[in-house]
């Protein structure tokens, strides 16, 4: 069923501006399939190491589940799984807007644990120097973007 929403965006939107939404929507499932097949397919791959070098905000509970075996395995099927799911969900154009948040929410996490600001060394190797703005966060607005123009080529 197409909202009200939907139709007004599809008569106020361009073609081109649709398909530049589809085009975004396509790449970041791309990311997030990727990410998480990746980590399925790496033997070993655990979110220990990056847990652990948390530092800001909920670091002890990101510590916690580093260092709680049972945990680590829930946390890290988890993480495999979500990606894989939200990259299925966006790439194949269902679920849309329920795949958009629950990445919203993921790479939140990603970014809480590790963000981007000046003096915080995680002893990790970074792509740059960032000050509160990275490819994290400007992915979480991306998928809200998504989220809130539910026309991009499906539904929920």
């Amino acid at each position: 069923m197409v909202s009200q929403s939907d139709k007004a965006l599809n008569h106020s939107a361009s073609r081109l501006q649709i398909n530049w939404l589809i085009l975004l929507r396509l790449v970041i499932g791309w990311h997030f399939l990727y990410e998480g097949i990746a980590k399925l397919l790496t033997p070993g791959w655990t979110s220990a190491p990056y847990l652990s070098t948390s530092r800001w905000l909920l670091s002890p509970f990101f510590n916690w589940i580093a260092t709680n075996s049972d945990l680590l395995i829930v946390a890290d099927w988890l993480n495999i799984w979500g990606l894989i799911l939200i990259g299925f969900g966006l790439i194949l154009g269902v679920f849309i807007k329920t795949a958009a948040i629950a990445g919203m929410v993921l790479l939140a996490l990603y970014y809480i644990a590790h963000p981007p600001f000046v003096g915080m060394d995680f002893g990790i190797p970074l792509e740059g120097h960032y000050v509160i703005v990275n490819k994290t966060l400007i992915e979480i607005i991306a998928l809200g973007i998504l989220a809130v123009f539910p026309a991009v080529g499906g539904g929920c």
